[in-house]
């Protein structure tokens, strides 16, 4: 469950913060904006729904799933097709956010 949470959250933080960049760097509307901003509210949301007891813990954990997701985002999004350093680079932080979520704690 706490992967679909961090899924979601990724992919409402995503496009939020690309709606800024949209405005900014493609002439966009600033309209983009106001939905952009609703994105990044329901991903502060979700994080918080995350059974955690330390928000610093689940922030560190959600920025592997965050790396992972930014590169589905400039695949399915963008159409730039990640370079075997983009994988490989995901694929060691998604083993963090693992450690982080799943290691034994006392």
């Amino acid at each position: 469950m706490t992967y679909i949470i961090y899924a979601f959250a990724a992919l409402f933080e995503i496009a939020g913060c690309f709606a800024f960049w949209a405005w900014l760097k493609l002439a966009k509307p600033i309209w983009w904006l106001a939905p952009g901003m609703v994105s990044l509210a329901l991903f502060a949301w979700l994080l918080t729904l995350v059974p955690s007891a330390a928000a610093g813990r689940t922030f560190a954990a959600y920025g592997g799933i965050y790396i992972l997701a930014s590169l589905l985002w400039l695949w399915l999004v963008e159409s730039r097709v990640p370079d075997r350093y983009d994988v490989g680079g995901a694929l060691i932080c998604f083993a963090g956010t693992s450690v982080i979520l799943f290691g034994p704690r006392g």
